[in-house]
């Protein structure tokens, strides 16, 4: 039922944009206000022309519709929906890293040592992967 009123008003969406643009423009637009009589800007008295039938049935079925599927549309998402189930299930599956396990700083800087570990004593050979230390010079 949704994507019949959704099909009526594409259709009637179309025909009243076919129906506006068949229809004769007024003429003057904006230059009309230039000290013309209200008639002129207004644009008086038209004999009502199968157009303009047209466009205002057009235009009221057009509310109609858009306003029957914005209510369709609002009672079909009471729940949520199977996109939305999915990203849920995803977000709860995956825990976010943590501080911790962010590698902050990743160069040595001479002399300091990670927490929680000792320095090595002076004069002893540093590990393998490890970058050599310099010395102070004794004297």
């Amino acid at each position: 039922m949704y994507y019949l009123i959704l099909t009526l008003l594409i259709i009637d969406a179309l025909l009243l944009a076919t129906v506006v643009l068949l229809q004769a423009g007024q003429g003057g637009g904006l230059a009309s206000l230039g000290g013309g009589t209200t008639d002129s800007v207004l644009g008086g008295r038209q004999a009502v022309t199968l157009l303009t039938r047209m466009s205002w049935w057009c235009g009221g079925i057009f509310l109609a519709l858009a306003l029957v599927l914005s209510v369709m549309s609002a009672n079909r998402r009471a729940g949520p929906s199977s996109l939305q189930e999915r990203l849920r299930a995803g977000q709860t599956q995956q825990a976010p890293a943590g501080p911790s396990a962010l590698p902050l700083n990743t160069t040595p800087t001479p002399g300091a040592t990670a927490p929680g570990a000792t320095a090595p004593p002076a004069g002893t050979a540093p590990a393998a992967g490890q970058p050599a230390t310099p010395q102070p010079p004794s004297k």
